[in-house]
């Protein structure tokens, strides 16, 4: 072997036994620096609502800042690419609701592969339901029912975008009872807050209109889980009211970009699984109307799995198509 050649292959060997115990010791001592925590959705929706205290006790925990970027657009599509083709060195995360990943990808053609997320940690449940508007006249689900079928079309409903979990939950909705409601998607939960507010839009059914609610300015007509909500314990739940099976769960998470490393994912993990425990988080989540499911990353992965398929079916069943 020529003296050029040996000297070659021996910086390449110097160089690769130096980069692994390097990159070894980037993954153990992460994060050395702030964090970027995307939310795919505009300012003020339930996306902030959950994620932002997230942020705050992570920051705590780990001593350095998990800053959050809202990025909206695309019923979160914009936001997901982003972190989809950021550096998967665990300084770029994803805060989404589910949709964006076991929603979005059965209606179009998204710009990354939701199966190649690296799942962190949960970060809650939303337990709401469909509400309208006082001024429209029905306080109760069947009541709005009977309003439906007697005025086609004539109840218009917003959400926080095409394809997101809501937008979900009128198209199944109106399948299983057989009602026509027009869909307005927007940016984000909290703009269609903006026109549920003064009737612009009669219908939502987003985490934000909860303390409308108690206001008296909307009424709440069920609720979208297995149990009745705490606060509202009057209020029956979809199954109750004889649609079982007919809920698209609303449940959220932190996503590490694809190949990023699962030593990261785990370390963040036994962070929210400790926290998600703390007297401070459960508080502040359910201040939100938010609960709080504690699992591993391989749970969180057979969950996501579940879910999609779910979502899947029922696009099917209900017929969905985006706009």
């Amino acid at each position: 072997m020529r003296r050029r050649e040996f000297l070659t292959m021996a910086g390449a060997a110097a160089v690769t036994s130096f980069s692994i115990p390097r990159a070894t010791a980037q993954v153990a001592n992460w994060p050395e620096r702030p964090v970027r925590c995307i939310i795919p959705y505009a300012p003020g929706g339930g996306s902030d609502l959950i994620g932002r205290p997230w942020a705050e006790a992570l920051s705590q925990t780990f001593g350095q800042q998990f800053v959050v970027e809202n990025r909206g657009g695309a019923g979160g599509m914009i936001g997901t690419e982003a972190v989809a083709k950021a550096p998967p060195d665990g300084y770029t995360l994803l805060a989404t609701p589910g949709a964006t990943l076991t929603v979005l990808p059965h209606l179009r053609k998204a710009p990354y592969d939701a199966t190649k997320f690296v799942p962190c940690g949960r970060t809650g449940d939303f337990v709401t339901g469909f509400s309208i508007n006082a001024q429209v006249g029905p306080k109760t689900f069947a009541e709005m029912l009977d309003y439906a079928k007697k005025n086609p079309g004539k109840l218009s409903y917003g959400s926080a975008g095409l394809a997101t979990a809501t937008h979900l939950r009128l198209e199944m909705l109106k399948f299983k009872a057989g009602i026509d409601i027009l869909h307005v998607p927007y940016r984000g939960s909290a703009d269609a807050l903006n026109d549920l507010l003064p009737n612009n839009v009669q219908m939502m059914n987003e985490i934000n209109n909860i303390p409308h609610v108690k206001a008296g300015k909307l009424h709440l007509l069920n609720i979208n889980d297995t149990q009745r909500h705490w606060d509202f314990p009057d209020i029956p739940t979809l199954t109750e009211l004889g649609y079982p099976d007919s809920d698209v769960p609303i449940w959220y998470s932190i996503q590490g970009p694809p190949g990023m490393p699962q030593e990261i994912a785990e370390k963040l993990n036994a962070a929210m699984v400790k926290l998600a425990q703390t007297d401070d988080m459960k508080s502040k989540l359910r201040a939100v109307s938010a609960s709080l499911p504690v699992q591993s990353t391989k749970q969180i992965a057979e969950f996501f799995a579940a879910d999609s398929q779910r979502n899947a079916d029922l696009i099917k069943a209900a017929k969905v198509k985006l706009e």
